[in-house]
């Protein structure tokens, strides 16, 4: 008895259409990342960007300040602004890993886009507020319009 070769193979026209479909698609949205910098924004620069520390205080507050000037900007009540505590925490793990403090700010921004973005500029890890609802990013939004103490 003869044995066969049963290898089968895919047709060479439809992979490489297909394999030339991915690259392009991956070219055309930058999905590989080659066109633009890790920082770079296709909308160009931010509207506003500021940076800030956040300090916890002994009440269970949270205090904002402004990273430059190091003026109070905000007061986050205890037991209040859960999403803000759940986002600084989110943050506070790889912090702990790098041994890194409360001196090296965070970075807020509005796009031209409307999204907003909380950078920890420690880890130059980012979370895009827009992708949990409109109020959530509101509180961050508001904190980067606030001029003052509030």
């Amino acid at each position: 008895m003869r044995a066969r070769n049963q290898i089968r193979s895919i047709p060479r026209v439809p992979l490489v259409a297909g394999l030339g479909l991915l690259l392009f698609t991956g070219f055309v949205t930058d999905g590989f990342g080659l066109v633009r910098g890790a920082d770079a924004s296709p909308q160009g620069p931010p509207l506003k960007l500021r940076e800030f520390r956040f300090e916890d205080r002994a009440d269970g507050a949270i205090v904002a300040r402004d990273a430059a000037t190091e003026a109070e900007v905000q007061v986050f009540a205890p037991a209040t602004n859960g999403f803000l505590r759940g986002a600084l925490r989110a943050f506070s793990r790889p912090r702990r890993q790098s041994d890194v403090g409360p001196e090296v700010p965070f970075r807020l921004a509005v796009w031209r886009d409307g999204r907003v973005t909380l950078q920890d500029l420690a880890t130059g890890r980012t979370i895009e507020m827009n992708a949990f609802g409109e109020t959530n990013k509101d509180v961050f939004l508001r904190l980067l319009l606030t001029e003052g103490p509030r």
